[in-house]
This record gives structure tokens, C-alpha cells and sequence, in this order.
């Protein structure tokens, strides 16, 4: 029986979870929430059903996997990975992909965080001069390995992307004025 992933209609949080999905070869299915376009969102296919899946913390993203309901983007991460065995195999890799995570989460929220903020035109010249600091961390991390942690190659991934499941939507597209509702 497929995983059934639930989000809205765009790359968001549950891109990741996607991408991870797709290079383990797991079967799922998506069950898109459409919002449409601002200034007029519409939650109500998302909210007629948050209640009645049986999940802990309603909320989007959420994976389940018979009967394993999981809901926030990182739990379904870990989930998928520990799975499928992706969590590190020795304690120096998993200390690596913990750290990791939580350096991506960090880098995430402040591009987040630039993306929702309505001075974001202002905003932009600052985080793009920051960004190049930014990415030095992640490649002295990386060092001469050719994988942050193990040897796990990232091609299909790669032909993922390039398939009609990939959501040609860009990852704030439509709620970047969400807080200017």
C-alpha cells in the first residue's frame, strides 16, 4: 500500500520529503491541498479534512504510512531515512547528519523568514551578501568527502526532477504574501 504524502499545491515543505520519497523508490501518493492565488487564499479543502485523519498534530506536511501518521517535515525526514537506513551507519556519520539537519533547518528559516517578510525587495542585497559565508560553512564541512555523510549518490534525485512529478512551482510562489493578507 503506497505512503500517502498530504500538502498544499507547491514545493514547500514537502519538497525534501519528496525528493527522499523518490531516491528511496518509495511508493506513495500525493494528496495535494489547493489554496489558490492571493489575496484570496482558500484553506477549506485543508481544514474540512485536518480533524479527521487521526494525526497528533494536524498540520502539513504529514506522511502516512499505514499505521504510521506522522505530521511535522523533519519527524517524516527521519522517518523516511531510518527506514530505509539513511540515518548514518556509524556514530560519526550519524553525529554528521544530525548536525546537518539542524544547520539546514537554520539556513532554511532565514531564507523563510526573508521570503514572507513584505520589505523582501529591501531585504534581498543583505541575505545575498551573507550567503556566500553561508555555503563556505557547508563546503568546509563537507571537506574532501564526496558526501556529507556515507557515500549515498543523489541520482535519482536527479531524474526525479526531471519527471512530470516534479512540481514546477518554485517554493514560495504562491504564499510569499501570505502575511500580507
Amino acid at each position: 500500500m503506497p505512503m500517502i504524502l498530504g500538502y498544499w499545491d507547491i514545493r514547500g515543505l514537502a519538497h525534501g520529503i519528496r525528493l527522499l520519497l523518490e531516491y528511496t523508490d518509495s511508493s506513495y501518493e500525493e494528496k495535494r491541498y489547493i489554496m489558490g492565488d492571493a489575496p484570496d487564499y482558500d484553506q477549506s479543502q485543508w481544514l474540512n479534512e485536518k480533524f479527521k485523519l487521526g494525526l497528533d498534530f494536524p498540520n502539513l506536511p504529514y506522511l502516512i504510512d499505514g499505521p504510521h501518521k506522522i505530521t511535522q517535515s523533519n519527524a517524516i525526514l527521519r522517518y523516511i531515512a531510518r527506514k530505509h537506513n539513511m540515518c548514518g551507519e556509524t556514530e560519526d556519520e550519524k553525529i554528521r547528519v544530525d548536525i546537518l539537519e539542524n544547520q539546514l533547518m537554520d539556513t532554511r528559516m532565514v531564507l523563510a523568514r526573508l521570503c514572507y517578510n513584505p520589505d523582501f525587495e529591501k531585504l534581498k542585497p543583505e541575505y545575498l551578501e551573507q550567503l556566500p559565508g553561508m555555503i563556505k560553512l557547508y563546503s568546509e564541512f563537507l571537506g574532501m568527502q564526496p558526501w556529507f555523510a556515507g557515500d549515498k549518490g543523489l541520482q535519482k534525485i536527479s531524474a526525479y526532477m526531471k519527471t512530470s512529478r516534479f512540481l514546477p512551482t518554485p517554493l514560495f510562489t504562491k504564499m510569499a504574501t501570505w502575511g500580507n493578507k
